[in-house]
């Protein structure tokens, strides 16, 4: 049988982001696939050595729209480190609070993706219906939907009143009655089952090999969370369950994340209710000591990582960034070998790409 070249990107309908694939079939099956990289380079890691440690909260802000306030997050615990600055407790709950509702409004949009690839209209309207309550209660908090510009060095630089506190709890019943029946729908209906099942399989063993983290990681029976297995404050004063999945496929990985929304829905509302009193935020000195620091956090998609280097003025010497996708991304030539043609948009979709925090 004949084998033909099938080009897919850089613009295309299936991708939310530029990249292009060139997919080698015979007949209708996928014999192998190359990848590249390189169109939404922005060369934030140079730029942030040539602002300054506050300037480039805003800048690392930019690394990803959809997780934007973990890179943030993960960026200030690491100058923080290096200063030697406790930051308040209220301040780490309220970082924490948009942590997880980033994870609720990550996990919602990758589901009306994957719905919409494959065709499910339905779940996908009903997924990104229930994602507005997210993004409402985001930018009541924050102000922006998208960039929420929350965290100082030192803090956060907002605060909730208890009516606040209280409007916020009622929309995260609502918000957990309908990620509840997201959930029924993806443990029970069988087409979506039919689509995702044994579709783009990555064994504990590839997982391990290429270094792949986060949900895609826990749906291959890869049991790691950096919030249980190293919890910063205040993870380390809260109850949650880490989802774990063997069966390694695109429905595994469905089902982590969903089963995480749900946890993600219940930490907002422990945080909420024990959020302590006390300032948000403690005074920063511009001018950050020499020395070096690692920083990470579990980010929606998995670990970020943020090496910085300080030379003892107030720009940083070097920032280095880690993030999750780049790791998923290699994988892909392993789980398109031998899928249909119809199931590539499935693989593509279930491995949450982000392009633009890979290419940086």
């Amino acid at each position: 049988m004949n084998r033909i070249t099938v080009p897919i990107g850089p613009q295309h309908p299936l991708l939310k982001e530029p990249m292009a694939f060139q997919l080698t079939v015979e007949g209708e099956s996928v014999i192998e696939s190359t990848l590249r990289l390189g169109y939404v380079h922005r060369g934030i890691e140079r730029l942030c050595q040539e602002r300054t440690y506050v300037q480039n909260i805003h800048l690392v802000e930019r690394v990803c729209g959809i997780c934007s306030h973990v890179h943030t997050t993960t960026y200030c615990q690491g100058v923080e480190a290096l200063l030697g600055l406790e930051v308040p407790l209220r301040g780490l709950y309220l970082r924490t609070l948009l942590c997880e509702l980033e994870r609720i409004h990550s996990h919602l949009l990758w589901l009306g993706v994957l719905a919409r690839n494959i065709g499910f209209d339905t779940i996908f309207m009903y997924a990104w219906r229930d994602r507005e309550i997210v993004l409402d209660i985001m930018e009541d908090l924050s102000g922006g939907r998208v960039s929420h510009a929350v965290n100082v060095i030192g803090g956060v630089r907002i605060d909730l009143t208890e009516e606040h506190r209280d409007t916020i709890l009622s929309q995260l019943d609502l918000l957990d009655k309908q990620v509840a029946h997201l959930l029924g729908i993806v443990e029970h209906e069988r087409s979506l089952k039919a689509r995702t099942q044994n579709i783009g399989h990555l064994s504990l063993e590839d997982v391990r090999r290429y270094c792949v983290v986060g949900p895609v990681a826990r749906a291959s029976g890869l049991n790691v969370d950096l919030r249980r297995d190293r919890p910063p404050p205040p993870y380390d004063r809260l109850t949650f369950t880490v989802p774990v999945h063997e069966d390694g496929d695109v429905w595994a990985r469905t089902w982590v994340r969903m089963r995480e929304t749900v946890e993600s829905v219940r930490l907002c509302r422990q945080i909420l209710t024990l959020l302590p009193d006390g300032p948000v935020a403690a005074r920063a000195r511009r001018r950050v000591p020499a020395g070096e620091v690692i920083s990470r956090s579990e980010a929606p998609r998995g670990e970020v990582i943020y090496y910085i280097r300080s030379d003892g003025s107030d720009i940083p010497a070097r920032v280095k960034i880690r993030t999750p996708t780049l790791t998923s991304l290699i994988t892909l030539p392993t789980q398109l070998e031998g899928v249909n043609m119809a199931d590539v948009s499935v693989v593509l979709a279930g491995v949450d790409l982000c392009i633009a925090c890979a290419d940086r």
